[in-house]
């Protein structure tokens, strides 16, 4: 399958202040796939090591930080000779041995002609946890699951792509029921690799949702496994709320819809793992769509997104038939469910968006980004039905910022005065033309 960062890592692998890299992401988002697709791809050799499963590999690093030492011994494990240049070290599961992260300081200053990528499941939560990290030492790349483009090409669409990425709007109206046909899907099956994968082989959706179950299940051992016994409640407990916090009229994440007089301070630490290990992601609100908008930013009030839109579907019980056959998904979840793709597509772009709300009334702008050196508040609506005055209000309420907003929704492009409305699944075409 297709990943858009593999791109990233070729420029990776040239570019003249090359370091260590370190992939951060979820479990199950590809991140071992993409370093044995990048080494078997790009080099004459790959070096794999799995730190997890490798018992020589506990003791890698205990002894000194002796590059040719640590060579050789990479040699010895993988029956690879290292090359500089030609050969790939891969270090997964490096969280799993001691003084693993700190090694790569080591190749930085000692031996940057080798080529070192490293990866971990937890690898987010282990640098939360203060452990020993080379600041200033190593590149990193965050890894996110498949955004709907890649899903395009995994399933066959290659050319429907081609037709989307040509920015001709008309066109994309005639195929419109094509697209939105696919959207359907990838809300579905959502883009972790082995789901995807699944679906393209066998078109069974039970398999499909087996998966998700499964990659849920390891999230919630991982958490039992390396939180304390109530921290992992907390966790858990914050976790089993996402889809009841965002189907809430107000999207804000309220503590207390966990349980009854739950407090901040009881759960900011659950939330922070969920945020480290990769599975939650947090849109703080702004008081004000003002440049720059982190000097707006509301810390105590934020919205929190799950990772993919397939795991979504499956913590809020989706049946596939509401999904795949239907608008009934849309008006079921007013807004909730699309609301999420739209995050994890601009998420999977690198943008990393805030949301406005009017304490004390229900008036709230999905999300606002920063680009084009100006604010863009966006709406997402889940149909063709666009009728909302929030973001409208705001723009006529402040004139003298000068503001355009996005509408996303199900309608076909427009270009008003004071807006533009997309695609649903342009998004990513209509993102990279605006920097």
């Amino acid at each position: 399958m297709y990943r858009k960062i593999i791109e990233r890592l070729k420029e990776w692998k040239t570019s003249d202040d090359r370091k260590p890299l370190v992939l951060l992401g979820a479990r199950q988002v590809g991140k071992t796939w993409l370093m044995k697709e990048f080494g078997q791809t790009c080099y004459d050799s790959m070096a794999y090591l799995n730190c997890d499963n490798e018992p020589l590999a506990k003791d890698l690093f205990n002894a000194d930080y002796n590059i040719p030492r640590i060579l050789l011994a990479i040699q010895a494990i993988t029956g690879v000779k290292v090359e500089p240049g030609r050969t790939l070290i891969v270090i997964d599961e490096i969280q799993e041995v001691q003084r693993g992260l700190h090694s790569l300081k080591y190749f930085c200053e000692n031996a940057p002609e080798y080529h070192v990528v490293a990866a971990g499941s937890l690898l987010g939560v282990t640098l939360g946890q203060k452990e020993s990290f080379p600041v200033g030492k190593v590149n990193m790349l965050q890894v996110q699951p498949m955004d709907f483009e890649e899903f395009m090409i995994a399933t066959g669409h290659q050319n429907l792509l081609d037709s989307m990425r040509q920015g001709d709007w008309s066109l994309l109206d005639m195929l419109d029921a094509k697209y939105q046909e696919l959207l359907r899907q990838y809300y579905f099956v959502g883009g972790m690799p082995e789901a995807v994968k699944q679906y393209v082989l066998h078109q069974d959706l039970k398999q499909v949702r087996t998966i998700q179950s499964e990659i849920m299940e390891s999230y919630r051992k991982d958490i039992a496994k390396h939180a304390t016994k109530a921290e992992a409640v907390r966790i858990t407990q914050v976790l089993d709320t996402i889809v009841s916090q965002l189907t809430k009229e107000n999207k804000k994440f309220i503590y207390g819809v966990i349980k009854k007089g739950a407090r901040a301070a009881q759960y900011e630490l659950a939330i922070q793992w969920l945020i480290d290990a990769g599975i939650v992601y947090k849109v703080p609100r702004v008081s004000a769509i003002k440049m720059p908008l982190k000097a707006y930013e509301d810390a105590g009030a934020f919205k929190l997104f799950l990772l993919d839109c397939g795991l979504f579907g499956l913590l809020a019980d989706a049946p596939a038939n509401l999904v795949l056959t239907s608008n009934n998904i849309f008006k079921e979840y007013k807004g909730a469910f699309t609301e999420q793709y739209v995050f994890q597509q601009l998420s999977a772009l690198n943008i990393h968006p805030h949301y406005w709300s009017n304490d004390g009334t229900p008036a709230e702008i999905d999300f606002v980004i920063q680009a084009e050196g100006r604010p863009i508040p966006i709406e997402v609506k889940a149909e063709e039905n666009v009728r909302a005055k929030s973001m409208s209000e705001y723009i006529k309420n402040h004139p003298d910022d000068q503001l355009k907003g996005l509408r996303i929704s199900m309608r076909e492009y427009v270009n008003q005065d004071w807006m533009e409305n997309i695609p649903l699944y342009a998004i990513a075409k209509y993102m990279s033309n605006v920097k």
